[in-house]
């Protein structure tokens, strides 16, 4: 009886749940329309460009095998490490996205990253989380991973 009563609640709770924005994506398209402009940025050599994708904040995470980076401008300085010239950084494409809207302001987006460099061409993949901010969609966490054979 207990179980039959969640169902029904559950179900009811889930066709009375209204759409997630005015759009009928629920955000997608500005999430796709964020990345498609870091990767722009990322292609004209212009990290800060790149970061503005991020939320600009203290709580701000990155993860990946070098260790995790907490704050946006630990974030900023570490691709500045990483990629301190356009020839390192090469030319950024996303894809395989995912996008799968958590509530009406928080996505997960998981992808694939690749980098077309002159000598090699690093890949892998990432998961994100991003929050409806009042200046816009930002990321707020990505744990980004390479993966050999890309």
């Amino acid at each position: 009886m207990k179980n039959t009563l969640r169902t029904v609640l559950l179900i009811s709770a889930l066709v009375a749940t209204p759409p997630l924005s005015g759009k009928p994506d629920g955000g997608a398209a500005d999430i796709r329309s964020l990345l498609e402009a870091q990767a722009a940025a990322w292609n004209r050599g212009d990290v800060p460009a790149f970061m503005e994708g991020y939320w600009k904040s203290p709580k701000t995470e990155f993860v990946s095998s070098s260790g995790v980076h907490r704050g946006w401008q630990a974030v900023l300085d570490r691709y500045r490490k990483a990629y301190p010239d356009h020839q390192t950084m090469g030319k950024l494409s996303f894809s395989e996205l995912e996008i799968t809207m958590l509530c009406s302001d928080a996505a997960l987006i998981l992808g694939h990253w690749e980098l077309q460099r002159a000598h090699d061409h690093p890949g892998g993949v990432f998961t994100l989380v991003a929050r409806r901010l009042p200046h816009g969609w930002r990321i707020v966490s990505d744990h980004t991973s390479t993966v050999s054979g890309q």
